[in-house]
């Protein structure tokens, strides 16, 4: 492997995601393992213009791999995306001596990590770090998979009232611009119907669906919607919709907001952040840049972080199909 990166910085940025903590917890402990020295960077790319920069060993990251959240916190950054911020981000990576960066983030954290590399040719790798789960070149982002677990285990309490009240609920949750959250969610719950950005299923779609499972003796309704779903203005709008068109409907609405990235990470986001952090350094040391580490038929794999970031992640055709068949 290479002798030329003797230092790795590691910051975490945009919305936090449960197992971003066993991310930099692999991160540190592989530098470890190959003898180079890992910075912890704090409040992102905040953290880089301010130097907020704390040298990570092992023991710092002892207790971490089963907490939520980021210890490396997290934090929107204006500066940065000027060239003067840059400079001054740049400027104190090299006097802390920094030669390579991984960024834990999203499409917007990678975006501002490329422009940092082509500026100032520093080494950099990132590590797909949302809940989303809508970035290109990995079929899971960390935080994923625990995401849709909290989301099921809340509709699975909601479902409790639903039934017992003979009521309808719409149930909002993350996904402004992707349906990956509500369309896995909702098969995984058995949502009656599921709204995401990608399929506009219309208003008197919607209506006759729920007319539907009326008629077929459902006393309750579940329906997930996306965030980003532009059937209504919002989801109270589309709530009031059905009630008025649909009387025999009591509607309630149900909004799980921020608790989605909160919570320990699941089993499977634990494994896939250290699978994929291991990864990340390793080509650093080994003389790669500018990939994004991702799970690739279950396969470790790197994609180039522009193509990462221009690329589209769409919602799988299957689950739709399986969505329409065992919903009726």
């Amino acid at each position: 492997m290479s002798k030329a990166i003797k230092k790795i910085g590691v910051l975490t940025s945009g919305g936090d995601a449960p197992g971003m903590n066993a991310a930099i917890r692999a991160i540190v402990r592989t530098c470890s393992y190959h003898n180079v020295e890992c910075i912890g960077i704090f409040r992102g790319f905040q953290g880089l213009i301010d130097a907020d920069f704390e040298v990570l060993g092992p023991r710092d990251v002892n207790y971490i791999i089963n907490k939520g959240g980021t210890i490396l916190k997290t934090a929107r950054c204006v500066a940065f995306r000027t060239e003067e911020g840059r400079k001054v981000a740049y400027d104190n990576l090299k006097k802390a001596g920094v030669d390579a960066l991984i960024v834990i983030g999203g499409d917007g954290s990678f975006t501002g990590a490329m422009v940092l590399s082509k500026e100032f040719d520093i080494p950099i790798m990132g590590i797909p770090g949302t809940i989303d789960n809508d970035i290109h070149g990995t079929s899971h982002t960390i935080g994923f998979d625990t995401a849709l677990n909290t989301v099921v285990d809340a509709v699975d309490k909601i479902r409790d009232t639903a039934s017992s009240h003979k009521r309808l609920f719409f149930v909002e949750v993350m996904g402004r611009d992707a349906g990956h959250i509500a369309l896995n969610a909702g098969i995984g719950a058995g949502a009656e119907e599921i709204l995401i950005p990608e399929e506009n299923m219309g208003m008197e779609r919607l209506l006759e669906s729920l007319k539907k499972s009326k008629k077929s003796g459902k006393s309750s309704s579940i329906v997930i919607v996306a965030e980003g779903e532009k059937l209504g203005k919002n989801v109270f709008e589309l709530g009031e919709y059905v009630e008025t068109n649909l009387p025999e409907y009591e509607v309630r609405v149900s909004v799980l907001g921020h608790m989605q990235r909160g919570g320990a990470p699941s089993c499977f986001d634990r494994v896939l952040a250290s699978r994929l952090s291991v990864k990340a350094v390793e080509t650093l040391l080994e003389g790669g840049s500018n990939y994004m580490v991702g799970l690739i038929n279950d396969q470790v794999a790197l994609t180039p972080l522009e193509q990462a970031v221009k690329g589209h992640s769409p919602v799988d055709q299957e689950l739709l199909r399986v969505s329409d068949i065992i919903t009726i």
